[in-house]
Parts: C-alpha cells; structure tokens; sequence
C-alpha cells in the first residue's frame, strides 16, 4: 500500500513539475512574442524612413516633397478616458508634393489621395502616379492616418478602419487650404485604391461640399461580405481589442456603418468615377458590384467600369504597363472635367513625359 502512495505522490510530483515547466514555456512564449511584436514595429519605422528618402530620390526633381505633422478627431478607443490628454486631437503626419513648375501667386487644384491597405502607409509604390499628378500641376496631399504603418505601435493600434480615418483624410485636405494660398478650394478632387476607395467614398458621403470629384479604384465596399470570403488572420485585424473588438456575426451594424455599400443613401452625386476588375485578387468585384447596384437602386448618378480579367488584378490600372496608363488616362480625364489642371496629360506620350518629368 506504501508502495502505490509513493507511486502516486511521484505522479503527482511529476505533474507537478510538468505543469510548471509549462506556465513557464507560455510566460517566455508571451515574452517573446511581445518582443517580436515590438521589433517589428521598429523594423516597419525603419522601412518608412528609408521610404521617405527614397520619395526625394524618385520625385524630388519634379516636386517640392513635404511632410506635415498635423492632427484629426481624438481616438475613438481608449483605455483609459479620464487619463490627461486622453481625448486630445490625434496626431498623425502627411505627405505633401508641390509642383516645382507652379507659380506660387496662382490658383492649383489639390488631389488628396488617401492610402490604401488595412495597416498600410503611402509608399513609393505610388512614385509614377505622384509623379504623373504633378506633372498635371496638381498639388497633392497624402495622409498617413491613423492605423497606418511605419510609426509605431501606438498609431498602430488607433486604427479605425471606415471610422475617424476619414476625418484624418479630410483634415489633411482642411490643412492644405488654410496653410498655401496658391491651393484653390474651389477645385479639389479626392482618388484612392481599395482601402483608399472605400476612404474615398466615405468622404464625398461625408464631406461632400469638400469635394468637386472623386474617383474610387477597386474600392472595399462591403466589410460584411469582405469578413466572409477572407479568412480568420484577415478577420482578426477588425476583431482585434483595439479596434472593433468583435466580428461582423456579433456586431453587423458596426460592419455596415463602415461599408459604403451599406451607406449609398449618403451619396449626394458629387462627380464619381469607379473603377473594379472582374479577377482582383483582393477585392472581390462581387463588393464593388453590390455598391454599383445599390447607388443604381438610390438613383445616383455616377459613373462606372468594370474591366475583364485586366492583367494585375487588384493593381491593374496601377502598373506601367501600356494598358494601365490608357485606364489611367480616363481616371485624368473624369479629373480635369471638374478641377481644371494647367497641363492635363491626354495621350500615353504625356504619361511616358511625366515619368521623366525634371
């Protein structure tokens, strides 16, 4: 009998020690997975700056390169709102491109360009679209909102996707008009890609005296649809604690508030162009479907393409390839009807200029 309780107590003693050893496995687990997080944050700081540099490199011949420090609505989530400066402005940076060949006692249209990627940032992937804007003579502001990357984890995490980052994007215009007079606030137009789409859309709901036009590329439209065809990592960047913090099945109101297509009503027909591709790889057409339907069902008058199968999928018309510039070139033209650009590029040899524009 001694002998089974000993065999046991070692058993016990043994669980014991496993249980232990495991706590301990998860404590370092954790730890690491919090320096991660953390080095990654840094890493990502790193890339912008090297980012910024290389903005100077690529477009510092055509335009005067900028950026802002600057701020929008307080957070929406805090932790702690009592805390001092909880509910202060949010500040974030934007960039801000100036044609060098304008004359600084004239008028100039702005373009206020919104980024696009759940935790993105305006990178030098846009270098030939700046590139062709300021060659256009358009000025151009670009916000880095909150959420985006590249400036740590705090503004990381004030991510409001379909929320207050509208309010950035047009606070970053609202700064432009009230710190250069030769920008005419008569004459501004809003353009953005896929999360910058859907950023654009909401603006011209929202701000809709802001904006003379507007042009969404493969824009997110339907954040319902979107959590269903994505999969459970792409879903936990709206689950996440410090933002929605729950799922489009527990709170679908919240899902529809940041949709467009759920938001048409709004509209009040500022000049829109969009823009979808039937083998995007990203945003599924079926969203920009169901926002071309519902603005049809709520008689807004608007204009629309749907391209097949264009090579480049999500990124079609932002290749430089031939085909993409002639897209690009009816993004211009829908531009110019109603902002009016000095130089206004109408043919692919305007484009391949604007690409070596000194």
């Amino acid at each position: 009998m001694k002998l089974v309780k000993l065999f046991f107590l070692l058993i016990l003693i043994s669980y014991c020690d496993c249980f232990a050893q495991e706590k301990q496995n998860e404590t370092v687990l954790e730890k690491l997975e919090k320096q991660n997080e953390y080095l990654q944050h840094r890493l990502d700081v790193l890339q912008k700056n090297i980012d910024d540099i290389i903005w100077h490199q690529r477009v510092g011949n055509a335009a005067f390169i900028d950026k802002v420090y600057i701020s929008g609505p307080p957070r929406w989530k805090v932790k702690n709102p009592t805390a001092m400066g909880a509910n202060n402005p949010l500040k974030f940076w934007s960039y801000v491109f100036i044609p060098k060949d304008i004359d600084m006692n004239k008028k100039y249209p702005l373009i206020v360009f919104p980024h696009g990627g759940v935790h993105g940032d305006f990178s030098t992937y846009y270098t030939h679209i700046v590139k062709e804007l300021v060659a256009q003579q358009y000025i151009v502001v670009a916000a880095e909102y909150r959420g985006s990357t590249g400036y740590g984890k705090s503004h990381y995490q004030n991510i409001d996707y379909g929320g207050l980052e509208i309010e950035d994007v047009d606070a970053s215009r609202q700064y432009m008009i009230d710190n250069y007079d030769f920008v005419d606030e008569s004459r501004v137009g809003i353009i953005g890609w896929s999360h910058g789409g859907l950023i654009t859309l909401m603006n011209i709901f929202d701000h809709p005296e802001n904006y003379k036009a507007a042009f969404a590329g493969v824009p997110v439209s339907d954040l319902i649809a979107r959590m269903g065809y994505y999969d459970q990592e792409y879903r936990d960047l709206y689950e996440a604690e410090h933002h929605i913090g729950q799922s489009a099945n527990e709170n679908v109101a919240e899902y529809r508030r940041r949709s467009p297509a759920w938001q048409v009503e709004r509209f009040q027909n500022t000049p829109l162009l969009i823009h979808t591709n039937t083998n995007d790889d990203d945003v599924n057409v079926l969203e920009v479907e169901h926002l071309i339907k519902s603005l049809k069902a709520a008689d807004k008058k608007f204009e629309y393409e749907i391209f097949k199968d264009i090579p480049g999928g999500h990124s079609f018309d932002r290749t430089d390839r031939k085909q993409a510039k002639e897209i690009r070139l009816k993004i211009y033209n829908h531009l110019a009807k109603y902002l009016n650009p000095p130089k206004q590029l109408k043919t692919l040899s305007d484009i391949n200029k604007a690409a070596y524009l000194k």
